[in-house]
């Protein structure tokens, strides 16, 4: 008999701060949080935009693992946990990039670059397993734009298959001059300084603050001590398309087949879906694919459900983009709130679904899809459900 799966806490930071209370104010209140970046120097990049959290915490805190630390913390007390001992620790990460800043240095300087260790994606689940009492597997997740959703995955398969009964997953990304460099140089950000998923102006993605924690838990294990779990993790899948380098199918082939996945796996029809959190870059390329995507794995229903992307209030996450829209969606269920699309007010004609533009939406909601894509054919879906105690 395999286990079904529940987050019991969670933890969260964006461009409008910690906790859920920042995410209702900015997200779901369809508020931007996009500014001049001031964290580095941007002399030379063509943008200078990104919804990087205003300065104001304390420099050793706008690091990743801090930040990161704070998240998992915050999950495991609303989990009732002081700790997991057994717990897996699963992040999805790139790094904090402290190795290529001392390599490039090193170049220029002549200087020994220095220990390689806290640079290195693996720290950080390493370091958060050994601070916080966690278990093992302790593992970083780098396929980009699913690296948390890919935690997620895993960790519910760990529970399905009774391999643990609590896990901590989660993602970090802080804005940083190495991927913000890749990203204006590839000509993939925004001309006009806004992240608009779906409408006819759209011009590009804009990167974002995110970092987010959940702690799942088997229902079982949960109930025997006395934890009330926040939703349901019912239905998951990954699927690849291997259709481009960098262009998402443009049929949304890999999506699609991700969506299809996550919705047998939790014996759903197309028409139990509520709502759709969409990965939505705001991309020329990326929002028709995810529209044909939706209408691929959906049909007729495609019409029905609304469908929102929060990319246009927190920017791109890249690793923590999953954990965080995973945090929004549970909110979305629990405060019958749909949160907006915030940056569509002229829709294109190729994404002609109900994206929920500029203002947040009341609904009552008993499940949801939450999607992700990433370059190379990446693509993931995760379907949750209020909890009901079965």
């Amino acid at each position: 008999m395999t286990e079904s799966v529940v987050v019991t806490g969670y933890g969260v930071f964006n461009v409008f701060g910690f906790g859920a209370d920042a995410l209702r104010h900015g997200v779901f209140g369809g508020r931007s949080g996009f500014g001049p970046l001031t964290r580095f120097d941007t002399t030379g990049f063509r943008g200078r935009i990104a919804a990087a959290h205003p300065p104001d915490l304390q420099a050793c805190e706008l690091r990743q693992y801090p930040v990161l630390r704070r998240c998992a913390e915050a999950a495991l007390e609303m989990a009732g946990l002081r700790t997991a001992p057994g717990a897996p620790v699963l992040i999805g990460t790139q790094g904090d990039h402290t190795v290529l800043s001392n390599w490039w240095r090193s170049k220029t300087s002549g200087a020994v670059p220095g220990r390689a260790l806290p640079g290195l994606a693996a720290e950080l689940p390493y370091r958060l397993g050994e601070e916080l009492g966690l278990g093992k597997p302790r593992l970083a997740f780098q396929n980009a734009c699913v690296a948390s959703s890919d935690a997620v995955l895993h960790g519910c398969r760990l529970i399905e298959q009774g391999h643990a009964d609590v896990v901590v997953c989660g993602g970090v990304y802080l804005v940083e001059q190495e991927f913000f460099a890749k990203f204006d140089s590839g000509r993939a950000c925004a001309r006009d300084g806004r992240v608009r998923p779906f409408d006819r102006s759209r011009s590009g993605l804009l990167l974002g603050d995110g970092a987010g924690v959940a702690v799942l838990e088997s229902a079982r294990h949960a109930r025997a001590r006395g934890a009330e779990p926040l939703v349901a993790v019912a239905g998951w899948a990954l699927a690849g398309d291997a259709y481009h380098v960098v262009r998402p199918h443009p049929e949304g082939a890999g999506l699609a087949a991700a969506i299809r996945g996550a919705l047998a796996r939790a014996r759903l029809e197309p028409a139990a879906i509520e709502y759709v959190n969409a990965h939505g870059t705001g991309t020329p390329a990326n929002d028709p694919a995810e529209t044909a995507a939706l209408r691929r794995a959906l049909g007729g229903h495609a019409d029905a459900v609304p469908v929102s992307s929060t990319k246009g209030a927190t920017g791109h996450m890249l690793e923590a983009t999953g954990i965080v829209e995973l945090i929004i969606t549970t909110l979305a269920l629990r405060d019958g709130q749909l949160p907006p699309t915030v940056g569509l007010t002229s829709p294109d004609p190729r994404c002609d679904l109900d994206y929920v533009p500029v203002r947040a939406r009341p609904a009552r909601l008993r499940r949801a899809l939450t999607t992700n894509a990433g370059f190379g054919g990446l693509n993931s879906a995760i379907v949750l459900e209020a909890y009901d105690g079965d």
